[in-house]
């Protein structure tokens, strides 16, 4: 396959309204985090209950994820991305009206499955948009603006908003009006995989045969690799991401301002691993920098757990455990797994990790972290969150390379391209 093949014009357009998208995704949903102080005081809330309002939102996301990856196959991915945004937009809003415990739970799991939609949709989309030597990059660079709008100007936004509007409802409210905007765009850019020179005839081929089930997946050791992984990894993202916040306000004794520039740390961190670790491995293959990765972080989380309330350092202690972290989760959540299968795999595959590693690390680890926290002190988490990062690294170490410069395998966008790397 050529480059010719490809429109740069609409890669480039694609990769930046669903760039944009995750990153809407990530601020909608992590923005509860640096404004729940202020809601614990209103609605009567406590660390157990934060551990399951962002529980259920992972689970419903992981179970979404499950189905719509693969029914976007089918579907298409527009019709699910455009609607994917209007609703969990709608959702956000509705978080600002909430008036209790059980109402927030409800619009949490609404918001769950609408953004579990969107994420494989998108996954399948950029890499179909993606020329074969950028989609590390690209793929890398659609899922790093997660962290930047979610945990990282998320905290400065939510905390700064406070000083200037009545309360955190209002908050909230506002996220409304840009996903909208967004949802417009999306419908008038994205293209299905038929309409993509660069992938017509694969679709072709693959519908003229026997149809892919979404059991297939599992055939692939990458994929269950990168399940066990991707695991992991989220465990301890989002166990971090969820309880940091509060771990610097009520153990380390740290101001609500200084704890919302501390934590966007993470943001800050996962955006740029996000955006050099996928580069890096399109050079020098998906597995050793995931692992070297995956190593430095572990480091900076056992140096956070002894560090003090010093405020510089904690930020690049958290920024480099995020770097380290979400860089590999863009890997295995988004290029090893579209590397691994064929073309009419794609969605269901990365559907499929995302899915059962949100359930996991996204809904079941943050409601372990709440009871721990609750029971045993907040401290305590940091230490789930490091197993995370051990779990991660040693399912890592058993991946296929994937990457084709240094695998030797064909590109799976091209037609021509034989057996997957994960089989």
């Amino acid at each position: 396959m050529t480059t010719k093949e490809y429109d740069v014009r609409y890669e480039r357009s694609a990769v930046l309204l669903l760039s944009l998208g995750f990153g809407l995704v990530g601020l909608d949903r992590w923005i509860i985090s640096p404004l729940f102080p202020s809601m614990m005081k209103e609605l009567g809330l406590n660390y157990q209950d934060l551990g399951n309002i962002i529980g259920v939102l992972g689970l419903a996301w992981g179970a979404s994820s499950l189905l719509m990856g693969g029914l976007s196959d089918r579907l298409g991915r527009r019709k699910i991305l455009v609607a994917s945004i209007v609703f969990f937009s709608v959702c956000s809003l509705l978080t600002g009206l909430v008036g209790g415990l059980f109402s927030l739970l409800m619009v949490r799991v609404i918001m769950g499955v609408t953004e579990g939609a969107f994420t494989p949709t998108a996954v399948a989309a950029t890499a179909e948009a993606s020329r074969p030597q950028r989609r590390g990059l690209n793929m890398g660079m659609q899922q790093s603006t997660f962290a930047l709008f979610g945990v990282g100007l998320g905290p400065i936004i939510a905390t700064q908003l406070l000083r200037i509007l009545p309360s955190w409802h209002w908050v909230f409210g506002i996220m409304l009006l840009p996903g909208l905007v967004l949802a417009w765009f999306v419908f008038r850019t994205i293209r299905e995989p038929h309409q993509l020179p660069a992938f017509e005839s694969a679709v072709v081929s693959t519908s003229a045969g026997e149809k892919p089930r979404w059991l297939d997946v599992f055939r692939y050791r990458n994929i269950r690799l990168a399940i066990l992984a991707l695991c992991g990894a989220m465990t301890c993202i989002f166990v971090l991401s969820a309880m940091v916040p509060s771990y610097l306000v009520d153990h380390q004794g740290i101001g609500t301002t200084q704890m919302g520039v501390i934590a966007s740390g993470i943001g800050f961190g996962a955006f740029a691993g996000q955006l050099v670790i996928p580069g890096l491995s399109d050079r020098f293959g998906r597995k050793p920098v995931v692992v070297a990765a995956l190593l430095m972080a572990m480091a900076m989380l056992i140096g956070f757990i002894f560090q003090g309330p010093v405020v510089p350092l904690l930020f690049l202690l958290l920024f480099f455990i995020a770097f380290g972290a979400n860089g590999c989760l863009a890997l295995l959540a988004g290029t090893i797994t579209v590397e691994s299968v064929p073309a009419g795999l794609m969605g269901a595959a990365a559907g499929t990790v995302m899915g059962v590693a949100e359930i996991f690390g996204g809904g079941v680890a943050p409601s372990v972290a709440g009871y721990l926290a609750q029971n045993h002190g907040i401290q305590t988490v940091l230490y789930l969150a490091l197993g995370g990062l051990v779990l991660c690294v040693v399912a890592a170490s058993f991946l296929k390379e994937t990457a084709p410069k240094k695998a030797g395998l064909p590109d799976l966008a091209d037609p021509a391209a034989k057996a997957p790397a994960g089989a």
